[in-house]
């Protein structure tokens, strides 16, 4: 395949500075690494965080952002035996790991200390040509629907893994507390296939609408309802045995603690900065209930998170436009405006 010098990408110099569509070089895959010919990327709050620099962790500068871009393999390393030219692969937040630590020796590779992390300390997926560690890479079937397929990448192994986390059985209830957006919409889909029932929480009757669509069987529009927890109990008869907290709020985080079933579990996804999940002690204890952090997903997660989107059990509510329009979708995510999820076409 023929492959350019130069290629379209955003990008940004200093955090929090101009978002910059300019013409950049094509990069050279390493050994280990793969050259994906990214034809979407997702759009996540993460890369929001990454470019205005809020988060307790450095982002590398000039940085290309994005980690959910979803393309065609043209070249790849020396040392690369899993991929071959023209096969289907994905750009995820990890890039990388060490693969020797103690947490990859268990196959907790997104806590290896030293990830290397796609549109964050490696260039990510905001450009058309992105390498990739060639371990990491995500495996995408031939013929799948690559715009769609792009959210699921972060967003949907995200919540998938969280689903797992929170140890849940069929028949059960979980709530979903920000259930409208890009990763809520996503893990109202994987709970219902996995045989859970759903109460969705949110803000506004198009994101109630679009969590009933999806198979959500009740819902709480917290800018409704006076006694969110009182109804939320009511709703579940005693309170869902498990919740993902994909929402950024801080209040709602805590919020979910009161909430929860006596024996469930607290599931911390969502990253708002500087926030603090509070839990009285005294309930924390009696009601036994387990607060625990899920942080995207392994190589077996997201393996399964792209089997059942390929299968057509979940599918992600995505609006595509441009590259070039990337600090348009930054402006309605801060204003919390988008419904599902933007994905870049990085043709446009």
């Amino acid at each position: 395949m023929s492959i350019p010098k130069t290629q379209k990408a955003v990008i940004f110099e200093t955090n929090g500075g101009p978002l910059l569509y300019k013409d950049i070089p094509v990069p050279v895959p390493k050994p280990n690494e793969i050259l994906i010919n990214v034809k979407y990327s997702g759009v996540c709050h993460t890369d929001l965080h990454a470019w205005k620099g809020d988060w307790p962790l450095a982002t590398k500068l000039p940085l290309v952002g994005g980690h959910e871009g979803a393309g065609i393999v043209v070249a790849k390393g020396s040392n690369v035996t899993n991929f071959e030219i023209g096969d289907y692969a994905g750009n995820k937040w990890l890039n990388g790991s060490c693969m020797g630590c103690e947490y990859c020796q268990q196959g907790a590779e997104p806590n290896c200390p030293d990830a290397d992390l796609s549109g964050y300390t490696h260039d990510g997926s905001f450009q058309q040509y992105a390498t990739a560690d060639a371990v990491q890479a995500a495996k995408i079937p031939k013929g799948t629907d690559l715009a769609g397929v792009a959210p699921i990448l972060c967003a949907g192994v995200t919540v998938y893994k969280a689903l797992k986390t929170a140890e849940l059985r069929p028949g059960q209830w979980v709530a979903i507390s920000g259930a409208g957006g890009g990763l809520g919409s996503l893990a109202v889909q994987y709970a219902v296939a996995m045989g859970l029932r759903v109460l969705g929480i949110d803000g506004g009757d198009e994101k109630a609408a679009l969590v009933k669509s999806l198979g959500g069987e009740a819902f709480v529009d917290f800018t409704k309802t006076k006694d969110v927890v009182a109804e939320i109990q009511k709703i579940t008869n005693g309170g869902p045995h498990g919740v993902i907290n994909v929402s950024v709020s801080p209040a709602a985080i805590s919020q979910s603690c009161q909430y929860v079933r006596t024996l469930g579990k607290v599931v911390l996804v969502g990253l708002p900065a500087n926030a603090v999940c509070e839990s009285p002690v005294f309930e924390h204890v009696v009601k036994s209930i387990q607060i625990r952090g899920s942080y995207v997903g392994n190589r077996q997660d997201t393996a399964e998170a792209i089997d059942f989107f390929t299968r057509g059990l979940v599918k992600s509510p995505i609006k595509v436009v441009g590259l070039s329009e990337l600090a348009e979708v930054y402006k309605l995510m801060e204003k919390g405006a988008i419904v599902g999820r933007y994905v870049l076409d990085t043709s446009k």
